[in-house]
């Protein structure tokens, strides 16, 4: 039977592995521009993911890409993948319960997206995370996604920047999109048994079906659009910062937040071991260090 939904998801998948490939590009540059003149600067591995079903069917992949050890960023991963299968009980139950139409006797799925987490190297540097997706079921369909800043020292500036260009590209499609999306961050990115955000905030969106379908899509290519502009001026401010021992404490502690909210309340994190993704890609977003007291 053909797949009336085919084109739109094939659109979809290509976007975000062409997002990744700017990503990846721009961020070898800034890291080229850190090394010293002489040196090889740090450059992406590579590697493909694979999703394989109970009885060893392919059912999709992707492509893991990290840096370690740069003089920008400590560690950064950017990866991409398009998969589908049928969801566990656990898991259509849990979208039932979201409202997700028909997924209860239909629990096949498709999902692309595009998902990045960048650990830097100064602590003068703010962490950052980035995603955007589309997710298809038979009976329904929809984009999720956003970014938030996470410094463990925070400059005002620097948070009021990355903000600004947030709004502007949401203000492109719908003035209620930032204030909307921004609240949804608020509560998504905070750790109850902390009683703190995680970070500063940004965006954050699920669930987003409008009924049109080119609209919403528009929406998600603008978050994915956005991020180099909002977050490559930070970091190439605060990388060459000067930083003492206290300051790389505070961030490693920092970082221990982060590898909670990740572990324990990540969403994603949580789906991707749950539906059998490459454990490795899944867990990308874990810092390579972190400390607690």
């Amino acid at each position: 039977m053909t797949d009336p939904f085919a084109p739109r998801k094939t659109r979809a998948a290509e976007w975000f592995r062409t997002l990744r490939d700017r990503i990846v590009t721009a961020f070898e540059g800034l890291e080229a521009r850190a090394t010293a003149e002489g040196a090889a600067p740090i450059r992406f591995e590579l590697r493909p993911t694979r999703r394989t079903g109970p009885d060893g069917e392919d059912q999709g992949g992707g492509l893991m890409s990290v840096l370690r050890g740069g003089q920008v960023f400590e560690k950064v991963g950017v990866n991409v993948s398009a998969v589908h299968g049928t969801l566990s009980p656990e898991a259509s139950r849990a979208m039932a319960e979201r409202g997700v139409p028909g997924i209860a006797g239909d629990p096949r799925f498709w999902a692309s997206g595009i998902s990045l987490v960048a650990h830097m190297r100064n602590p003068h540097a703010p962490a950052v995370h980035m995603n955007t997706r589309m997710f298809w079921t038979p009976g329904a369909w929809w984009f999720g996604g956003g970014t938030d800043l996470n410094p463990c020292i925070e400059y005002p500036e620097d948070t009021a920047a990355f903000h600004d260009t947030l709004r502007l590209a949401c203000d492109a499609h719908d003035p209620a999109y930032y204030p909307r999306f921004k609240d949804w961050a608020d509560r998504y990115f905070y750790i109850p048994h902390r009683h703190r955000a995680r970070g500063v905030g940004g965006i954050f969106y699920d669930d987003l079906n409008t009924g049109d379908w080119e609209a919403d899509f528009a929406f998600t290519r603008a978050v994915g659009e956005a991020f180099l502009p909002a977050f490559l001026p930070l970091a190439e401010r605060r990388f060459a910062t000067p930083a003492t021992e206290a300051d790389r404490e505070t961030q490693l502690i920092h970082r221990g937040l982060y590898a909670e909210y990740n572990l324990v309340y990540d969403r994603g994190t949580k789906f991707g071991l749950a539906t059998g993704h490459d454990a490795e890609a899944v867990l990308m977003s874990l810092p390579p260090l972190a400390m607690w007291r």
